[in-house]
């Protein structure tokens, strides 16, 4: 099994050190969709996909005014999660699995552009993604991204445990353990996606943190804005700060085995980019 790391989205917004803790107050941010692509003996598996085509297209019709002007995606059609599959040889048809962390509309904009895939998400995040709660639950999802019906296949925990995590395993017959890891708080299902490759174990995290000074193991903090961003729009605060220490306590105890990062911190991105 092959893994690629892929950015399917360059996101923007106002003020560097505001929002990533360096840079200029000044400074547009960088922050990316880092997405999972792996080839395996079954067709290939996306982990997320960030922004896909329509998105790109569309931006304001489909993401929303209020996303558009607060984040400046790049809205590039390279960075689409297909013209990647096929700068690499591939085909849209080969993608026959995706693995969404949740349904927020950064992390599944590109559901459309693979209609055949099997989309494999954790059973709470899609009854919330389909029926919201409240005004919070709803925020981050665009019905508009699955109005084409994707073929999805929801997942409940059943007493597996990854490193001391709860967990589920899916897309039975793979060559590769993928493994569905319940880190909620951000919203009601969110869920890292913990993949075992040749190297080893890595775990996107999603939006379980956003900054690696999130994870940091001597002195964790979060950048004022994204801090804000977090308290402000997650469903339950609670349970997402106490996931963080579960993640600090991941890295701690299994650092040497886990390769740990999450959907939008560029600097883990062009780290593990790099090797």
């Amino acid at each position: 099994m092959r893994i690629h790391h892929l950015n399917c989205g360059t996101l923007c917004p106002a003020s560097a050190r505001f929002v990533t803790g360096s840079g200029g107050l000044f400074e547009r941010a960088r922050m990316v969709c880092h997405c999972l692509l792996l080839e395996t003996s079954r067709g290939l598996v996306l982990v997320d996909t960030g922004l896909g085509t329509r998105d790109v297209q569309d931006a304001k019709a489909r993401l929303g005014q209020r996303f558009v002007k607060r984040n400046a995606p790049r809205l590039d059609p390279a960075e689409t999660a297909l013209a990647q599959v096929e700068r690499l040889g591939f085909k849209r048809e080969d993608v026959r699995h995706i693995v969404p962390t949740h349904l927020d509309l950064d992390h599944v904009g590109g559901l459309a552009d693979f209609p055949d895939a099997q989309v494999h998400v954790f059973g709470d995040e899609h009854a919330a993604a389909m029926v919201p709660p409240d005004a919070r639950a709803k925020f981050g999802y665009k019905p508009v991204q699955w109005a084409h019906g994707p073929k999805w296949n929801r997942y409940a925990v059943e007493g597996e445990r990854w490193f001391g995590f709860e967990s589920v395993r899916v897309i039975p017959g793979l060559d590769a353990e993928v493994v569905l890891v319940p880190l909620t708080g951000h919203t009601a299902g969110h869920c890292g996606v913990a993949v075992k490759g040749p190297g080893g174990w890595m775990l996107h995290a999603g939006d379980a943190y956003f900054s690696h000074r999130e994870v940091d193991l001597v002195a964790p903090r979060s950048p004022w804005g994204v801090a804000l961003f977090q308290k402000l729009r997650s469903v339950d605060n609670a349970a997402r700060l106490q996931n963080q220490e579960r993640l600090r306590g991941l890295v701690r105890a299994h650092g040497h085995e886990v390769k740990v990062f999450s959907a939008h911190c560029a600097v883990e991105f062009d780290r593990v980019r790099a090797g």
